[in-house]
């Protein structure tokens, strides 16, 4: 019989699952997908029975397609997508479903509480500003929206920290998450008991935190009967989706950085020193001992899945004549328009937008439209907009005295060559592409490697698995460009902010 570890990352769009062995190789993959509701302007949410299901369907599959028996997984590892509120009851019905990192409807909480208690003490304990899309301002938004459902809450949990409850019984909170909630101490890593009254919450609906390569618990019988997993199978508490993505790029070390490219797009700066920034997001690392230094955007991967969806009907049928993928007839359109798209500039806040603006109201916007742009130019313009997102935030990072030489890039976008070369090219940064493309699944199961024993620590695990496939590095012509339309972007969000704001995001 062989060793193997499994993934689950818990993403915004699907669940993703794979199979590792130990020299990090996968032996199979598959995802399972479930809907984003949007119920009102400003929410959005989603079911987490829905990511179990989810789950449930796609672990058989995948133990089929790489021919392992369930025993042979020695260990599962969990990440999910930040800032849940998941309130279930002392039976471990949830209770309501969980507004997710996109969420802005407690924006009028944060202002509320950010007057009451004051920014910079909220600040100066947790290293993160007091934000909608945030756990803490959804947990008063139930107590204060839904007070009889609030009465029967035992715990909120994280997605990663559900989906180990489901498999376990056991509950939990990761490390690596605690950055949501903003009665954890960012320096200690424990939980504020003062904090916590001032923001009206008890700290008992908070679970115990504990590291996110521990193992919690093992497959129960009723989790290996519904998921087709053996029951017995040690589970690692897991963490952040980008934590434990930046895990699986390779990044393990003080000022190395990954680069992400998932529904989300961002940066995540590793950093063995406290050092936060009220404009960026602070978390612990899934590493012990180090932080991650992060900036957080809504318009990643998921703007392209979005033109693609809205714009890409002729794409996907050509492509079926074609046997090529509708992203790939896209990043041919994309690539015959030259850089800096004709003037088309893109601002990639199809959610609001976190950080560094962090401005729930902030809209999507195409500037420099006329009868001389294609289909080509509006998806080029996209790749280069969310590109602008990253500098951004990598300038930001530096002001704050965490300067980057070298990206590592992980997510889907990170297939794209052309995208990842706009990425360079308007960084400035050499940016390396590690071989997998399931560098979050593969944190996951390393968690879980490292709880068991398979590893001795990070760097064994990280030195066996994570292999570089190729390197970009940028044109200085083209960012010389590109500089001239980043200015342009940054001055049009500061001209538009105001009508954004009083529109209030419509």
């Amino acid at each position: 019989m062989g060793e193997y570890l499994l993934g689950i990352d818990i993403g915004t769009s699907a669940c993703k699952i794979a199979v590792f062995n130990r020299e990090g190789h996968v032996m199979a993959a598959g995802s399972g997908d479930y809907p984003v509701y949007y119920p009102h302007p400003g929410w959005a949410e989603q079911d987490p029975d829905e990511w179990w299901d989810a789950i449930c369907r796609t672990i058989p599959s995948v133990l089929e397609k790489a021919g392992i028996e369930p025993e042979e997984i020695k260990g599962i590892g969990i990440d999910g997508q930040s800032w849940s509120a998941i309130p279930v009851d002392r039976e471990g019905n949830v209770l309501a479903k969980t507004p997710i990192w996109m969420d802005t409807r407690a924006a009028d909480i944060c202002e509320e509480y950010n007057r009451k208690i004051g920014e910079k003490r909220i600040f100066d304990l947790c290293g993160n500003s007091l934000q909608p899309s945030y756990t803490t301002a959804k947990i008063i938004w139930y107590r204060k929206s839904f007070p009889e459902m609030y009465k029967k809450i035992w715990k909120i949990l994280q997605s990663n920290s559900y989906i180990a409850f489901r498999l376990t019984g056991v509950v939990s909170q990761d490390l690596s998450q605690g950055y949501g909630l903003h009665c954890f101490d960012m320096r200690k890593g424990v939980w504020d008991s003062e904090m916590c009254r001032e923001l009206g919450f008890s700290e008992e609906i908070l679970p115990e935190i504990c590291p996110c390569h521990e193992i919690i618990g093992t497959v129960t019988p009723e989790a290996a009967a519904q998921s087709g997993l053996a029951e017995g199978i040690p589970v690692a508490a897991g963490g952040l989706d980008a934590a434990c993505g930046t895990l699986g790029a390779g990044v393990i070390h003080s000022g190395e950085t990954q680069e992400q490219g998932g529904q989300a797009g961002g940066m995540s700066i590793c950093t063995d020193t406290y050092r936060a920034d009220e404009r960026l997001i602070l978390g612990f690392h899934v590493v012990p001992g180090h932080w991650l230094l992060q900036g957080g955007t809504t318009g990643g991967g998921g703007v392209m899945r979005w033109l693609e969806k809205e714009l890409g009907a002729f794409e996907r049928e050509e492509g079926k004549r074609q046997g090529k993928s509708s992203l790939d007839l896209f990043n041919e359109e994309a690539a015959a328009v030259p850089p800096g798209s004709d003037g088309l500039i893109f601002l990639p806040y199809m959610a609001g937008e976190r950080t560094p603006i962090w401005d729930p109201d902030a809209k999507g916007v195409y500037y420099g439209i006329d009868f001389g742009k294609t289909k080509g130019h509006f998806i080029r313009a996209a790749m280069e907009g969310t590109a602008y997102a990253l500098k951004h935030n990598l300038d930001v990072a530096a002001q704050a005295g965490a300067g980057v030489s070298v990206l590592r890039a992980m997510g889907g976008a990170a297939n794209s060559l052309l995208w990842t070369q706009i990425k360079s090219d308007i960084t400035g940064k050499p940016i390396i592409v590690p071989s997998s493309d399931t560098a979050t699944t593969l944190g996951a199961a390393l968690l879980a490697g490292v709880g068991i024993g398979m590893y001795k620590d990070f760097d064994e695990a990280v030195g066996l698995t994570v292999r570089e496939k190729r390197c970009h590095e940028p044109d200085p012509e083209k960012a010389a460009l590109y500089e001239k339309d980043y200015e342009t972007y940054i001055e049009l969000y500061q001209q538009l902010k105001g009508i954004m704001k009083k529109r209030g995001g419509r």
